[in-house]
């Protein structure tokens, strides 16, 4: 691996301008981070100092993980030196990208638009301050040079510059014809893309732009549009789309986002999301999503090799990752909580957090009166067990946990449980097998 590329080393001199745009492009492709580029040179081409730009659809309230790829793309490009411009797309979030669809958006109105617009620019801005990058980014919303101008003069200044046999060409547009097809809504999206380049190319010294592969029939858009109407040359590069190890997209769990929102994706499912990943997935994500180094990395990969069964990267690529998004504060509660799940104590944790931690456990509803009469065998024989002879059998055999702690004596009160006075029991069978006692009116 080259010398670390550096802000410092961005400022004295040709040669050392190469040397360092060679050492960001050999970690980027390292990482896993290139795919597609305009020209192979474009990272000497584009100097320091200069803007560049990615773009984002406010078509959600929040940020999900295939976002977190571009921002912590971006991240790495600021660290070299270069100007970070994020956009968020008040006016192209109204059309939504038609790339990686089958079939059209449903519109949002404006007002909601710019809803999502001020809570993702939120996320983002939370999320660049704790990378502690020197270069704070830029904030721009596209609405701003759109909205005002008008349909005849969108066709004369932008729409005269592309045919249309180069605008089918495009995947993205190539994809739906050959389904339900496109409206002209969504068909005109790269246009406004390619709009958006030139606006921030001419005010705002931006000479770069970089998105998913998904982007880039879109994003070449815009290097023809400033081509053709400015005579000026621009570059793009595009980052893969992550992927698991069975090729189905990163970021989906169980068909839902991995949202970037604590309402949505609660720090504490965002840290498991990525401790579940498999061994085959977590060296390549640590590239992607961490900033860990290279030397640190491979440790981490001879040491899955000799101890699998300790799942070190795992923990390294959550702890990670839930830090930058949600906190330290927020990450390390996570990792108790996790803890308290599989045998930690129960007790210092709040009714919300408990809820949280068992939202997805089965659960039952008792009366006040209810949890003052029943006893153990029964209270499990309606949740755990069959019966209550099997449900004797667990607890005399050491299976059953009443908040976390084994129970070895079958006549155990559910009035004298320990979180009750929260409003819960907590039952467990065996490792993971567990059921939410809740207390009516709690």
């Amino acid at each position: 691996m080259g010398r670390p590329y550096a802000i410092k080393c961005l400022v004295s001199g040709k040669n050392v301008v190469r040397q360092n745009s060679m050492n960001l492009l050999e970690e980027l492709r390292w990482r896993g981070l290139i795919q597609d580029m305009s020209d192979p040179d474009l990272l000497s081409k584009v100097k320091p100092g200069d803007a560049f730009y990615i773009g984002f659809d406010p078509t959600a309230p929040s940020l999900q993980v295939g976002n977190f790829v571009c921002l912590i793309v971006s991240i790495h490009l600021s660290k070299a030196g270069l100007k970070p411009i994020l956009l968020f797309g008040g006016a192209t979030g109204m059309i939504g990208d038609p790339g990686g669809r089958s079939a059209e958006r449903n519109l949002l109105e404006l007002e909601q638009v710019a809803t999502n617009t001020k809570l993702q620019e939120s996320q983002a801005r939370a999320l660049w301050e704790r990378t502690g990058c020197a270069i704070t980014p830029t904030f721009v919303n596209n609405i701003s040079w759109t909205k005002d101008v008008s349909v005849l003069h969108f066709l004369r200044d932008i729409g005269k510059h592309f045919t249309v046999n180069y605008m089918l060409a495009k995947d993205s547009v190539k994809s739906r014809l050959s389904g339900d097809g496109i409206s002209y809504t969504e068909f005109s999206y790269m246009l406004l893309q390619a709009f958006d380049f030139l606006h921030l190319f001419q005010n705002h010294g931006c000479r770069l732009q970089i998105g998913g592969s998904d982007q880039w029939g879109n994003v070449t858009a815009g290097l023809e549009l400033i081509r053709r109407k400015l005579q000026k040359e621009a570059f793009a590069f595009s980052f893969p789309l992550i992927t698991n190890s069975e090729g189905r997209k990163f970021g989906k769990s169980e068909g839902n986002a991995v949202w970037l929102d604590p309402s949505l994706t609660s720090p504490y499912q965002f840290r498991q999301f990525w401790l579940n990943v498999p061994d085959a997935d977590v060296i390549r994500l640590l590239k992607v999503f961490t900033f860990e180094t290279r030397e640190r990395i491979e440790q981490l990969e001879a040491e899955l090799r000799q101890h699998p069964e300790r799942r070190t990267a795992q923990q390294v690529l959550a702890d990670s990752v839930c830090s930058m998004v949600h906190g330290a504060e927020a990450a390390e509660e996570a990792k108790r909580a996790a803890g308290a799940l599989f045998g930690g104590s129960l007790e210092d944790m709040s009714k919300e957090q408990l809820l949280e931690l068992f939202r997805d456990a089965p659960s039952t509803t008792v009366s006040k009166g209810q949890a003052q009469e029943l006893d153990l065998l029964s209270l499990l024989a309606t949740t755990l067990a069959k019966s209550k002879g099997e449900a004797r059998r667990l607890v005399q055999g050491g299976g059953i946990y009443v908040d976390n702690e084994r129970v070895s004596s079958e006549t155990v009160k559910v009035s004298e449980t320990k979180l009750l006075e929260k409003g819960f029991i907590v039952l467990r069978s065996g490792k993971k097998n567990y059921h939410l006692v809740k207390l009516e009116g709690a």
